[in-house]
């Protein structure tokens, strides 16, 4: 018996972060019992556990998705923590001793807010000589510079975090970070904080086309270094005027454009730091998580293109920076730009739009280095100028993104789905960097909170995201709070400040599904305020005329349906009214849910009768007397069948069938539909649709990218044409991943790991997996807040299956099995036990069972398939040109199978042809 993954506030030994409560959580592993019996919270001032300010006692109650704990924090302190958990099977376990650091809280600052002049475009060090009185035991470094900044003492660099101190409305609020310089400053030395422009003061938004800060123009820096000497007493060296400044060779820098050095410039006179004054936002401990370098990437080919370019091609599509060996001529211009494409085997950055995305370098003949400090790019390509003898070995990619913990992994036998899936999650790392972006190249790189809203799920799936979320979340109820309620476009807002439904809703959607997905209901009681003042704002809008209904949304954005077709349409055909009232009446419910599980009954009967209103006004306006949507689109089916809005279920399914006979079984949805699309189709009975639309190579769909060579997620369904060139380049971008959302319903329903709203946190799921023979086997883990649950399904052939289940310690998984034959439900039994309905239930260990399928999967074509079906088999349709030399049959016809058309059109086959056909068809099959 093991406990791993001990937390305190979903983090692991915080230092400096905002602690305005306590909670602790852990998972157990290796446990011989199968649920907790007891737990155990201790808190203490020292390591050794002597001094205990918090004894919990052994709670039988205890649980493991959060713990509360009420302790009376002082700042700048560290606090020492262990659970000791028992099991039913008498076990005992005990984490290692944990820690968590606080930062200066409501502490008054001794250290001042100083500057330096702008007109000077070098980037400043502001420098301090710090000579430690005595013997140093304890070193702390509160400090944060706007725009962005880097520590130093000497030439070292403090810590391995990049853009600090972060992205958020710097007019509401503002973060510093905390660091152990125990070690850097125990001798004489000098700190040294070089500043750089990044969101604060550079531009930013898409108000910004001049390089001029949003939220300020001139550099910032409030620093405290705390000295604890071995004696017991303390020394504060704080930023003020004294501190000088010593310009730096960086000459430019911000995020869209890139950054430049010039080591051929002179050495300027040191200046001293002036006062200025202090942000509009209030200084407060940190949030954020670091951003940290994860991977680094070699280059995979030098290509010498047809244009004569020297470009690098790392392989895959990543967001950071780089690291550039340079040794070149005193004078020499290195100039570096990245894109995500090639076009026409050249390089090519376009669809970065007003982003320059570039790095330039002058040498002083010295031999290094070149690692950027203030900017990142979303790149693939590198295009380098200034170095004749470019070597593959001279170039590293970096990639960086926020610390978070992988939970979620999955492999299929299928290579194209393979690369979906590291398409998918190469698409998270890419856009978490702080802020849930749109994108990580082109001039936007923005927190848009549609494309964050759909994606969640997937993104809990794949990683432990709680406190990323978390961050983004106290984000948005600050603009909120100054906003009135309405939750703009983007989060943080940079000026944009309008607001629209699905986009909005992420203010309810997101807190909710972290509530479902991590059990702690910590992120409702910090969010319940945000979710309320969401809804009251559509109320207020909405007034007594739909009032809501009638400003500008978004809608099904991107969706494929619009019958004014081109490359540049974005908006989808499904009526943008009917989606607005639709998630009005969803938040609102989510509210009143909300309001349950905190206890607030009061809003929650006000917003379950809200809700209920204006679902019964969406019921009213947009379906007929007999439960018809007169809505003819598939995401305004989709949402019907999500939210049972008809009672004509069964109709309802037919005319979503009838739509994807019309348009060939190729999906047309966009940023609304397509994150409901698989997972509504399998659970109402259509999952080998689900599958036809996962398994398409051709446009649109996901494999169409993975062909076409993608390594993140399109933006656009036809981001790049079939044959590789690019659709456009006023909205295209190669890494977005809201259309990754397709990740949910793979470890739902492929794999069958289903978290579910009655268990919140994963103490309990189903595994219904639901097999195909394309992808041969599916494996998925998934490190849930309550542990690990694995299944595995795998066809040695087309009539049997064995899978392999993992149900985590003090949890349980409700099993449903797929093509079970009535005769196999014997031996089933005594492994899984008792079937009940259907179902059988597991409790925590390790299953298998192997069985004869029901039915035979795979190909089973005959003379009465639909001729559609065979036509989207390229080894079928050859076979239908070879023996018929079939002419191209009408889009209405394609329904019928082969012998039905015959009959329809008196062209009926000879023997010898239907025995050849039928022959072929089975050979096929096999």
């Amino acid at each position: 018996m093991k406990i791993y993954h001990a937390q305190v506030n979903h983090l692991k030994n915080p230092m400096g972060f905002r602690m305005e409560r306590t909670v602790f959580s852990w998972k157990v592993k290796d446990a011989k019992g199968k649920k907790q019996s007891y737990a155990r919270i201790r808190v203490s001032s020292d390591e050794a556990m002597t001094h205990l300010l918090f004894d919990s006692g052994k709670d039988d109650q205890a649980s493991s998705l959060g713990y509360p704990v009420k302790l009376e924090l002082q700042p700048r302190t560290r606090y020492y923590w262990t659970v000791e958990a028992g099991s039913d099977a008498g076990e005992t376990t005990a984490s290692e001793v944990q820690f968590f650091e606080t930062g200066k809280r409501d502490e008054a600052w001794m250290g001042k807010w100083i500057s330096c002049s702008s007109k000077e475009s070098r980037h400043p060090y502001f420098e301090k000589e710090i000579i430690p009185a005595k013997e140093v035991a304890k070193a702390r470094l509160y400090v944060c510079g706007l725009g962005l900044y880097e520590v130093y003492v000497g030439t070292k660099r403090v810590g391995e975090e990049y853009l600090t101190p972060y992205s958020n409305d710097y007019n509401e609020w503002v973060q510093y970070q905390t660091y152990d310089v125990t070690e850097e400053v125990s001798k004489r030395g000098t700190l040294r904080i070089l500043l750089g422009n990044g969101w604060y003061k550079a531009r930013f938004g898409f108000s910004a086309f001049e390089d001029k800060g949003f939220y300020g123009n001139s550099w910032k820096l409030i620093a405290e270094l705390h000295l604890t000497y071995a004696d017991g007493s303390e020394e504060v060296f704080g930023t003020d005027e004294s501190w000088q400044v010593r310009r730096s060779k960086i000459v430019f820098s911000n995020l869209y454009d890139g950054e430049h050095r010039d080591d051929t410039l002179p050495e300027l006179p040191v200046e001293q730091a002036v006062l200025c004054d202090a942000p509009k936002g209030e200084l407060t401990d940190r949030m954020s998580l670091p951003v940290t370098i994860h991977e680094t990437f070699e280059p995979k080919e030098l290509l010498h293109t047809p244009a004569g370019e020297l470009v690098f091609d790392m392989g895959q599509e990543f967001t950071g920076i780089f690291k550039l060996h340079v040794n070149v001529p005193a004078g020499t211009r290195v100039h570096i730009q990245t894109g995500e494409i090639l076009q026409q085997d050249n390089f090519y950055n376009e669809n970065l739009r007003s982003a320059k995305s570039e790095y330039i370098y002058v040498s002083d003949g010295t031999e290094m280095d070149l690692v950027p400090h203030f900017t990142f790019y979303g790149y693939r390509y590198v295009k380098i100028e200034g170095i004749p003898d470019l070597k593959k070995e001279d170039f590293t990619g970096l990639a960086y993104y926020s610390n978070i913990t992988e939970t979620g992994r999955m492999e299929t036998g299928n290579a194209l789905v393979n690369q979906l899936i590291s398409n998918v999650r190469w698409g998270l790392k890419c856009n978490f960097v702080d802020v849930p972006t749109d994108c990580p190249q082109r001039d936007e790189r923005m927190g848009w909170t549609g494309d964050a809203q759909v994606f969640s799920p997937t993104a809990m799936y794949l990683e432990d995201t709680y406190a990323f979320y978390a961050k983004y979340l106290y984000d948005m109820a600050k603009e909120q709070s100054a906003l009135g309620g309405k939750v703009p476009h983007v989060v943080p807002s940079c000026g944009v400040e309008d607001a629209a439904c699905v986009w909005g809703d992420a203010a309810c959607i997101i807190p909710w599904n972290l509530y479902l997905f991590y059990g702690d209901k910590s992120i409702l009681e910090d969010q319940f305020v945000s979710m309320r003042s969401w809804v009251d704002y559509i109320t207020k809008v909405d007034g007594d005329n739909h009032g809501w209904r009638y400003i500008f949304h978004f809608g099904d954005w991107l969706a494929l349906d619009n019958p004014v077709q081109g490359a540049e349409q974005v908006m989808g055909a499904t009526d943008e009214e009917f989606i607005a009232n639709l998630y009005y009446a969803i938040s609102a419910g989510i509210v009143a849910k909300a309001a349950g599980v905190l206890g607030y009954h009061e809003e929650q009967e006000k917003y379950q009768k809200l809700s209920e209103e204006q679902f019964a006004a969406v019921k009213e306006e947009y379906y007929s007397a007999t439960g018809r949507c007169c809505i003819k689109t598939q995401t305004a089916l989709l949402l019907t069948l999500k939210y049972h809005l008809s009672e004509k279920e069964e109709l309802t399914k037919k005319q979503l069938m009838k739509l994807f006979e019309q348009s060939g079984h190729k999906l047309k949805t966009g940023f609304v539909g397509t994150p409901l699309l698989n997972n509504v189709l399998t659970e109402n009975g259509m999952n080998d649709l689900a599958y036809e639309l996962l398994l398409n190579e051709e446009f649109p769909g996901w494999l169409y990218e993975v062909k076409l060579g993608a390594t993140t997620v399109w933006e656009r369904w036809n981001s790049l044409l079939a044959d590789g060139t690019i659709s456009g380049i006023s909205m295209n971008s190669m890494n977005h991943y809201a259309y990754g959302s397709i990740q949910e319903w793979m470890f739902r329903h492929v794999a069958g790991i289903n978290t579910t709203e009655e268990h919140p946190g994963a103490c309990a799921v189903q595994f219904i997996p639901t097999l195909n023979w394309e992808l041969r086997y599916a494996d998925a883990t998934y490190d849930s807040a309550s542990g690990t649950y694995h299944l595995r399904w795998e066809l040695p052939d087309k009539e049997h299956v064995t899978i392999t289940m993992d149900v985590p310690f003090g949890c349980k998984a409700e099993v449903r099995l797929p093509l079970v034959d009535e005769k196999e439900k014997k031996a089933i039994a005594e492994v899984l036990g008792t079937e009940e309905n259907g179902s059988y239930m597991l409790a925590p260990g390790h299953y298998e069972v192997s069985y004869t399928l029901s039915e035979r999967l795979g190909k089973n074509y005959t003379l009465d398939t639909p001729l559609r079906v065979l036509m989207n088999d390229p080894a079928a349709k050859e076979i239908l040109a070879k023996e018929l030399q079939m002419p191209d049959v009408p889009e209405q016809y394609r329904d019928y199978s082969i012998r039905e058309l015959s009959e329809k059109f008196g062209t009926e086959m000879t023997k010898e042809q239907e025995t050849a056909l039928a022959d072929a068809l089975e050979k096929l099959a096999e």
